[in-house]
């Protein structure tokens, strides 16, 4: 095996390694990730419901029960 082979096997087990590292680490809490929408149920007191789209103005409506 000659310097090129080793550095092209060096090369490919970098990039495995550090696929399978960001594949297989822990992930931090992500809004958008964990929740679906991006938006805690949590925060919106009841009665306020917030919606809105990429690009587009937020539309918050106050409901009366």
């Amino acid at each position: 095996m000659d310097w090129q082979q080793a550095a092209a096997l060096g090369v490919v087990a970098l990039t495995l390694g550090l696929i399978a590292w960001r594949r297989f680490r822990p992930h931090r809490f992500n809004f958008h990730r964990d929740t679906g929408c991006g938006c805690s149920s949590a925060t919106n007191p009841p009665g306020l419901v917030v919606h809105g789209r990429r690009g587009e103005k937020p539309k918050i409506t106050v409901k009366s029960s």
